[in-house]
């Protein structure tokens, strides 16, 4: 009996330590996460009410560095490494670069840029255990070289000031 007790503790410490790894929080803890989660919500978006043809494979999405406003104390590089994550990772989406000037000469049909301002949305919110930090991320589509949005949209929500 003990023999084969021996044989199955191995098993039962297996799945005590993935049953650990279910009880972990849904709430973004830092700011990578929470930056991640904002950048998901983001392509998410731009997947599914953007004119991009179906499926992207073969488009081409520049982006460019985002404008952020300073009162959100977010990093801008951060915040475009979370958009450029979250793109790459919708099945069958286009390919994604940073966007240079010179990216902008001689550009086919299937070139994109997307740009990005997120911006306070108001005053930070004040929990019984933390700050919220209203957002709008302003998410627009162009043609490389053009000024002119070929289709633009905006993402509200909150950010857990104690993430960043």
């Amino acid at each position: 009996m003990t023999r084969r007790l021996l044989l199955l503790l191995p098993l039962l410490l297996l799945l005590v330590g993935c049953a650990g790894a279910w009880d972990a929080p849904d709430a973004p803890q830092t700011i990578r996460q929470a930056l991640l989660g904002l950048g998901k919500r983001a392509a998410e978006t731009v997947e599914t009410t953007s004119p991009l043809p179906r499926p992207a494979a073969d488009q081409v999405l520049l982006l460019a560095m985002p404008e952020v406003d300073p009162d959100l104390q977010v990093d801008d590089t951060r915040l475009l490494e979370s958009l450029t994550r979250a793109l790459l990772g919708i099945d069958r989406g286009p390919q994604v670069l940073d966007w240079q000037p010179a990216l902008s000469e001689g550009a086919g049909r299937n070139l994109w840029r997307l740009d990005s301002r997120l911006m306070a949305s108001g005053p930070r919110l004040t929990l019984s255990d933390r700050q919220l930090l209203p957002y709008r991320l302003r998410l627009t589509l162009r043609r490389p070289g053009s000024e002119t949005a070929v289709w633009e949209t905006h993402i509200d929500g909150a950010l857990d000031a104690s993430a960043l």
